[in-house]
């Protein structure tokens, strides 16, 4: 047979169109050649597109049966024949052509594969690595191909709810200036100007606020964002994409009001048969998630909760404890139910897993039927350990495990941990749902742990609550901002905030942190100015769009649902970037580069 086409069509249907109602037709399908199984006169193919999978048989009697005999797997061909229904026992009823196959008549090679560096009809794994250099291969296996497909809807649908709801899509630039907050830039040297760099855009924060600036009451865009950071689970290096909005006239509840409903219907919308937390969103303030769940992006899906219980040991005769306490600490306790139920060793292996996290161990009261048990229990009088169990709910068969530390900080992390473990060990948490949370009024500012210096701890364009009247009068450590988080299942979604618009408010803000007046109008001149011609109130956020496909598709890394990701090591196997350039590009940009000191 001719290996070239000269047929003005390559196919009448997709390989996941065809039904019964179509037996007796005469069809032409185009795909890859999925699988191949020969049982010796016949020879029975699946044959694979995008749209999915159909079976196709080729008899020894006909001249194409040579043709298929010798290709490989991955080789791609047309094949026409006639649509009949299968035998009653060869039904495949996990797919919509399950009930028919084509008999083939004719066939035309439309490319050939080499061998295949690994197989991808199954979703075996296989290196991280492997599969980033063949991407292209990779991207061919039904698991990933399906993660791509239901990222394209989900964008689909954000960007479809957004318009309902009144927002404009406006795109800004790509080139833009450098920032000083946030991570590092990504850098984009200048031909025209000497020795100038453009930077691309973290985020597209500044052109948002102006465009608010400008008179546009609701703005939205699917945004392409690029820092230079290293990789995570849940986070990929180099760029990510955020469903970026902000908009005018707004107060904190506004905001939220705006993009509940968005996630909360793509969630709904794409959850399959998990469920969804329900409307409004609970919203906890940072204080109180670091206390309850020693974290600030909690799961609330685990049903455990912090308490602090320093109260109960202050002029205890538990030295440890009642030392911390005289000395700036606290106490954390977290009770679990039943599980005083548990085995010796599922104790010990707490114990272990805490002091293999930096901490000196893990105590534990159980709240048995004939009094309280553990190696604490002797330190504390009956009163003690009744305001104990009251503290923290505790009935019996319950056990009470304590975190203390002098660092308040610290005992907060510390519990956070002991936290997840204790209820991914118990197996706590409902991997079939979705809990979002907002965290709200964040501190506005830190201390630096290595300078001691003042410094934003979020967003530098927030507005602080009391505005200036705060910044001028309150401790900078005290003063919180209308900034907010928006956490789904213990992972970051989404950052934001209400918007410093006020010229005065701003600089001083940024005199707090250590930034004069000038520099402020020399890295955000464009705002600033802005700023002075009328700005109206205005906030927004961005939640992000990998991280919400990644929880919808069930995957436990971001790479998975990104068409062509960056390794960890921030390098595209595929591309073979980042590389080398050549002299002559490096003198048309002003560059000369050092040799690598060691």
């Amino acid at each position: 047979m001719s290996t070239q086409s000269s047929s003005t069509f390559f196919r009448t249907h997709t390989c996941n169109e065809l039904t019964e109602h179509n037996n007796g037709a005469s069809v032409v399908l185009a795909g890859w050649i999925h699988r191949k199984r020969d049982h010796g006169q016949l020879i029975f193919i699946d044959l694979r597109d995008h749209f999915g999978i159909t079976q196709c048989v080729f008899e020894q009697s006909t001249t194409i049966f040579a043709i298929i005999e010798k290709l490989p797997s991955e080789s791609i061909i047309q094949v026409t024949g006639c649509v009949v229904l299968r035998a009653a026992e060869t039904i495949n009823s996990n797919i919509p052509t399950g009930y028919i196959e084509i008999v083939a008549d004719d066939v035309i090679v439309l490319a050939t594969s080499e061998h295949l560096p690994f197989p991808v009809n199954q979703d075996a794994d296989y290196s991280e690595e492997l599969r980033l250099t063949y991407r292209f291969l990779d991207l061919r296996r039904d698991r990933v191909h399906q993660n791509v497909i239901l990222r394209s809807n989900i964008i689909a649908s954000l960007r479809r709810r957004m318009i309902a709801q009144g927002f404009l899509e406006i795109q800004t630039p790509i080139l833009t200036a450098s920032s000083p907050e946030g991570a590092r830039d990504y850098l984009v040297p200048s031909r025209v100007h000497a020795g100038k760099f453009y930077a691309l855009p973290q985020a597209p924060q500044q052109f948002k606020q102006l465009l608010m600036v400008a008179g546009f009451d609701k703005y939205f865009q699917i945004a392409p964002c690029f820092r230079d950071e290293d990789a995570r689970a849940d986070r990929s290096p180099g760029e990510f994409y955020q469903l970026d909005f902000e908009m005018s006239f707004v107060s904190q509840d506004d905001v939220f009001t705006a993009i509940e409903p968005v996630l909360h219907g793509v969630f709904c919308e794409f959850s399959k048969e998990r469920t969804v937390s329900s409307l409004p969103f609970q919203r906890i303030t940072f204080t109180d998630s670091m206390l309850k769940y020693g974290s600030d992006k909690p799961d609330l899906r685990n049903p455990l909760v912090i308490c602090d219980v320093s109260d109960v040991f202050v002029d205890s005769s538990f030295t440890a404890f009642n030392e911390i306490i005289k000395n700036g600490g606290c106490v954390r306790a977290i009770n679990v139910m039943n599980a005083g139920t548990q085995p010796r060793s599922f104790f010990d292996k707490l114990e272990c897993f805490a002091k293999n996290n930096g901490m000196n161990g893990l105590g534990y009261i159980v709240n048995g039927e004939n009094g309280a048990k553990g190696p604490i229990a002797k330190f504390l009088t009956v009163d003690r350990i009744e305001k104990l169990f009251q503290l923290v709910s505790s009935k019996c068969s319950d056990s009470v495990f304590f975190i203390a530390d002098v660092n308040i900080e610290r005992a907060a992390k510390n519990a956070g941990l002991i936290r997840t473990k204790i209820a991914t060990a118990l197996d706590l948490i409902d991997d079939n749902h979705f809990e979002f949370c907002w965290i709200t009024d964040f501190p506005m500012y830190e201390l630096d742990e290595q300078t001691g210096k003042i410094q934003f701890s979020h967003n530098p364009f927030s507005m602080p609550n009391g505005g200036i009247k705060a910044l001028m009068e309150r401790d900078p450590l005290s003063i919180n901002a209308y900034q907010y988080d928006l956490i789904c299942n213990g992972i970051e979604l989404s950052s934001g905030a209400i918007r410093n618009h006020e010229p005065e408010t701003l600089y001083k803000a940024f005199e707090i942190a250590g930034y004069e007046k000038s520099v402020v109008d020399e890295r955000f001149s464009g705002m600033i100015n802005a700023f002075k011609f009328g700005a109206p109130p205005h906030g927004g956020c961005a939640p992000g769009i990998d991280r919400m496909v990644m929880l919808l598709a069930n995957e436990q890394s971001i790479r998975e649902v990104i068409a062509f990701p960056f390794n960890q090591q921030a390098q595209d196997l595929m591309m073979n970037a980042p590389s080398s350039v050549t002299e002559q590009q490096l003198r048309e940009l002003h560059i000369q580069l050092c040799k690598e000191t060691k």
